[in-house]
């Protein structure tokens, strides 16, 4: 028997490598800055300038939107203007003194209690809040006793003492200070 040859013994096989996807690539040149045309600058400037209109108009708009404080109360203003006449107390003269004090006293029930105290007489002003409910007894009483004492410096130009306009103004603030609309 003839033993056939013996042939050498074959390896299993193996697989190949993959292949490197980027081996074309290697030894390539470095990447070529190519500059933005002219008009792409343009653009983003223009866009640039958009955002910030929009950004202004938004925060005038927010600043517009706050609101405005409100206006002082008749009250508040009738106390500011009588604190002003409290500098003039020593130096002025009763009968204007007295004029300035009713007319910040009668604008103040004008304003505060829709009473057109300005336009009428002390005794119409005194019949109009008689019957009102906006007004207690003691209002009353104190606006018909300063309304008198106003009159009769006004009207029958009585000499007062040092102390009269000091009176009378302590009179025009109890009462604002007092009354609750």
């Amino acid at each position: 028997m003839m033993l056939a040859a013996i042939q050498p013994a074959q390896p299993a096989p193996t697989t190949a490598p993959a292949p490197d996807p980027l081996a074309g690539l290697r030894g390539n040149s470095p990447p070529v800055d190519v500059p933005w045309p002219p008009w792409v600058w343009w653009m983003i400037g223009i866009g640039a300038v958009v955002v910030l209109a929009l950004l202004a108009w938004l925060v005038v708009l927010l600043i517009k939107r706050k609101p405005a404080p409100p206006p002082p109360t008749p009250r508040t203003l009738a106390l500011r203007a009588l604190e002003a006449l409290r500098g003039e107390v020593r130096e002025c003269d009763p009968y204007p003194f007295s004029i300035r004090v009713s007319d910040v006293l009668r604008t103040f029930v004008n304003g505060e209690f829709g009473i057109r105290a300005t336009m009428q007489t002390s005794p119409e002003f005194l019949a109009s809040i008689a019957d009102s409910p906006k007004f207690s007894g003691g209002d009353r009483l104190l606006l018909a006793a300063f309304l008198e004492r106003c009159d009769m410096l006004k009207f029958a130009r009585i000499e007062t003492h040092a102390g009269g306009n000091l009176e009378l103004l302590d009179s025009a603030m109890a009462f604002v200070q007092g009354t609750q609309a």
